[in-house]
């Protein structure tokens, strides 16, 4: 009776339940989790993505977790036991796999894109670093063209109502307002360590300082304090929600960090705490807000609901900002270049196979 409950339990077909999250980068990890995962003789499994093999980082009977493979394609996973005692492969699960556009670039925020489509990012270089070309713009065949700014250490991008660009830079703490053949000039200065920008609905201009002030700028060009936050080891980043209150985010020393949202009227409160190093930050259209950092360990894109919960939704490193484009879909920026997301409701199971 023994050896054939042994037996039984041998032969038992793998059985995908879910993935968490079911989107990635290439190298992102990813828990798959379901019944019957480990093969027999302590072995480890297979786990195929996107039709090649993953690395797998932890193996059990109920969840597996595998890094995804550089030049994987969004498509299935399955994981695969072998031929013994009839086991062999699972059920397939959809991943979504995020696709390199451009690299050799060095954003330190969000990308930005113009209302045609176009995306801007920068090559931002360690501080004081002076290149012949800081800013690039790539357009909707991802073609990259660079720029004529010059701009030391461009930080934050931002666009107006009339499509005009604005960067930060964290050298000169100055704020430039960008032509469109790529010529820059001051818009703002004396903004200390100047980062994170963002518009309000009437058009007036925020700037984040990493040393603790968040700065307003008028239409006419008046600059205030608009409010004070701790300072900030590496930057603000900030994003209006549909609530019309300013979110702000910066990584510091601690590993359990707060989104803050601050009021129209600079009123400073905690809208959620417990990420590792957040930085950028986005707000789809449901009003759910997306950041880049760790939730509970996993890093990626974790989205935090209007209602506080937190969950990852897309695993990755080294990423440092996003922004949502038309398709719809996630341009992803990681301090080293840019990647292309398909952003539909994830974890859905593939259609069965003819």
């Amino acid at each position: 009776m023994v050896l054939g409950r042994k037996s039984e339990r041998a032969s038992e077909q793998p059985v995908l339940h879910r993935l968490l999250p079911a989107a990635s980068l290439p190298g992102g990890e990813v828990r798959i989790e379901g019944q019957g995962l480990k093969p027999p003789q302590a072995r480890l499994p297979e786990v195929h993505i996107g039709g090649q093999l993953g690395a797998i980082l932890m193996s059990a009977s109920n969840a597996v977790i595998a890094r995804v493979p550089e030049g994987a394609l969004s498509g299935a996973v399955q994981v695969v036991l072998g031929s013994e005692n009839g086991a062999g492969k699972s059920n397939s699960l959809h991943l979504d796999i995020a696709v390199p556009i451009t690299e050799n670039l060095h954003p330190v925020a969000n990308p930005a894109i113009d209302a045609q489509g176009a995306i801007f990012a920068t090559f931002s270089g360690s501080r004081g670093q002076t290149v012949p070309v800081s800013l690039f713009q790539v357009d909707t065949n991802y073609n990259v063209k660079p720029l004529g700014a010059a701009i030391v250490n461009p930080t934050g991008l931002a666009f107006d109502r009339g499509g005009t660009l604005y960067v930060s830079s964290r050298n000169d703490g100055s704020v430039y307002r960008v032509a469109p053949n790529g010529s820059a000039a001051v818009y703002a200065e004396g903004l200390g360590i100047a980062t994170g920008l963002a518009f309000d609905h009437e058009e007036n201009l925020y700037v984040g300082d990493r040393s603790g002030t968040i700065f307003k700028i008028d239409r006419s060009r008046n600059t205030f304090v608009f409010a004070t936050l701790e300072p900030s080891v590496a930057a603000y980043h900030l994003a209006f929600g549909p609530d019309r209150y300013l979110y702000v985010t910066g990584p510091t020393t601690s590993s359990f960090d707060t989104v803050w949202r601050i009021s129209p009227h600079g009123d400073v409160e905690p809208f959620f705490r417990g990420l590792g190093r957040p930085q950028g930050l986005a707000f789809d259209r449901n009003g759910d807000l997306y950041v880049v950092g760790s939730v509970r360990g996993r890093r990626g894109v974790v989205r935090i609901t209007r209602d506080g919960q937190a969950e990852l939704v897309i695993s990755g490193y080294n990423l440092v900002g996003l922004a949502f484009a038309r398709g719809p879909a996630l341009i992803l920026a990681t301090n080293s270049g840019l990647f292309h997301l398909d952003w539909r409701t994830p974890g859905a199971p593939l259609p069965p196979e003819p």
